[in-house]
């Protein structure tokens, strides 16, 4: 069908929600477009709302322990390592480092406590994947049969949970930064509407009786923009969106 119809475009959403998602010209475009599957090739779809993928880091500096250990006939699982985390720049990423002496962690499950820590990130300590953290491994425990690398992975991934709940986490969101062209006569619509819509308006510029109106608008409030601004002007308005940064969510 995208074939068929340039303005259709489907696309495969990235990250943990990996949704199915239809980019079309609008509701009636996007009704025909499901209509079409139904009639012409017997496959009906459940429509939902667009996800907003968030992210999370940590409020403050910690200090924790991950304890993983189990015995229960033959050999056990033995692990223990002690990390200090602290939240990095927005769009800083990870990093890692290691402040081990005396060997009480061996070199080689070092890369084991990372793995499981960028793993315990990708998952989330409070439901969203986590992000901009610094995490240093500093001390622990191995046995020297018990010791192995899955057991120091788990033992990274407790470690920085614990973490998670000494520190804080906070709730991050995507913002977008739009540029809004509209009639002169509409700016002021449009910037109440951006207002309501929790945007920051960063700037505004003006082209032969069209303004230019610039703003940072988290994601989530945009889902319905292009309906709600094509209302709002009588089809005057247009606007272009570029993804901006993860910003905290207000409280």
């Amino acid at each position: 069908m995208a074939a068929e119809d340039p303005s259709l475009r489907v696309e495969l959403g990235a990250g943990e929600s990996a949704q199915l998602l239809l980019w079309t010209m609008g509701e009636a475009h996007a009704d025909a477009a499901i209509g079409r599957l139904v009639e012409r090739f017997g496959v009906s779809v459940n429509q939902i709302e667009v996800t907003v993928p968030m992210r999370e880091t940590l409020r403050a500096a910690g200090k924790a322990t991950g304890r993983h250990v189990k015995q229960s006939g033959g050999h056990g699982q033995y692990a223990v390592c002690e990390i200090e985390v602290e939240p990095l720049p927005r769009g800083s990423g990870f990093e890692f480092a290691e402040r081990v002496v005396g060997g009480v962690v061996p070199r080689q499950f070092i890369p084991s406590v990372e793995k499981g820590v960028r793993a315990q990130m990708d998952r989330g300590c409070g439901g969203a994947q986590m992000v901009d953290v610094k995490v240093t491994l500093v001390g622990g425990k191995a046995h020297s049969v018990d010791s192995s690398d899955m057991a120091f992975q788990s033992a990274g991934a407790l470690a920085l949970r614990e973490a998670a709940e000494v520190a804080g986490l906070v709730r991050l969101e995507p913002y977008d930064e739009i540029e809004v062209t509209v009639p002169d006569d509409l700016v002021g619509t449009v910037m109440s509407d951006l207002a309501s819509r929790r945007g920051r308006v960063l700037g505004q510029d003006a082209q032969e009786g069209m303004a230019v109106v610039r703003a940072m608008v988290p994601s989530a409030e945009l889902i319905r923009y292009p309906i709600d601004l094509r209302s709002a002007t009588h089809g005057a308005g247009s606007f272009t969106r570029t993804f901006a940064s993860y910003e905290p969510m207000a409280t």
